[in-house]
């Protein structure tokens, strides 16, 4: 039977533009490709669980605006089921991505969106969940999903600090950071533990991911490969995680291969070109990470 795994937080559409240089100040380009997909940490996060081969559920706002619309056909045709709260007149957010054809390198401008009002919200449907994931992009419903998740790992996907993870740290088994990630009261990653969590780590893109247990702390180096896009390769690295995790493989052990997977994203080109090749099975991953 499948690893169940859900996802908590932002679903959005991003529109993303494959340009050979970046424009400067007051100037225009022509994109070489583009692209409208689903993105979002933890819809990236929920997709990739599910092209491993989990049955992911993803727990956020959708909405019925024109772009909620293809963001849901995207996590349909990915396997992905949503539980959508979006409360009446929702409106889904569109973030605009530029994709530097040279290095694989993506610069974000995140649309703001409108903050749901959730109102009284039921909790999660935890039965049958191997892992949860949290980006606390939605702070209702991340509170809700970590307190409601005893006994199951909760893996908080940190790429900046939000004032809800004060609430719901204590109650996180696992806490991955970018590497730009700062706490308001300036723990290190590593003094992170003392909050609760079991592992913290903080991915580096390219270099080492570096990790610490109470036991003790290392290093995953991923392997060296020419990367040409990095869109969301931090998303699908937690996704991957979460699987891993689910299956009862060790946290450090679930880290190699969450950077394996992670690797293996960022040589295809492309919004989701590299489903494929992450699937079970697929000839493209290594062997390390399935």
């Amino acid at each position: 039977m499948s690893s169940v795994g859900l996802f908590v937080g932002l679903a959005t559409l991003d529109v993303v533009q494959l340009v050979d240089r970046l424009p400067g100040g007051n100037q225009k380009t022509t994109s070489a490709q583009t692209w409208l997909a689903t993105g979002g940490p933890a819809a990236v996060a929920a997709i990739a669980f599910a092209a491993l081969g989990g049955r992911a559920r993803l727990w956020t706002a959708l909405g019925k605006a024109p772009a909620a619309s293809l963001v849901a056909a995207d996590l349909a045709g990915a396997g992905v089921e949503v539980v959508d709260v979006a409360p009446p007149g929702f409106e889904l957010a569109a973030s605009s991505v530029i994709l530097d054809a040279a290095t694989g390198e993506r610069s974000v401008v995140s649309g703001s969106g409108q903050l749901p009002a959730f109102g009284k919200i039921a909790g999660p449907d935890l039965a049958g969940v191997d892992v949860v994931l949290v980006d606390g992009h939605h702070p209702a419903l991340a509170r809700s999903a970590a307190l409601a998740a005893s006994g199951v790992p909760v893996v908080v996907d940190a790429g900046s600090h939000k004032p809800v993870f004060d609430d719901i740290f204590g109650s996180a088994t696992d806490v991955i950071c970018s590497a730009d990630y700062v706490h308001p009261e300036g723990l290190a990653p590593r003094e992170l533990l003392s909050l609760g969590p079991e592992l913290v780590a903080v991915s580096h893109g390219a270099a080492a991911l570096d990790w610490w247990l109470r036991s003790g702390s290392g290093s995953v180096l991923p392997e060296a490969v020419a990367a040409v896009d990095t869109v969301g390769a931090g998303d699908v690295l937690h996704g991957a995680y979460c699987y891993s995790l689910a299956t009862g493989l060790g946290r450090v052990t679930s880290l190699g291969r969450a950077v394996a997977v992670a690797t293996e994203r960022v040589r295809h080109l492309g919004p989701f070109a590299w489903r494929t090749a992450i699937g079970h099975g697929s000839p493209g991953l290594p062997a390390s990470a399935l």
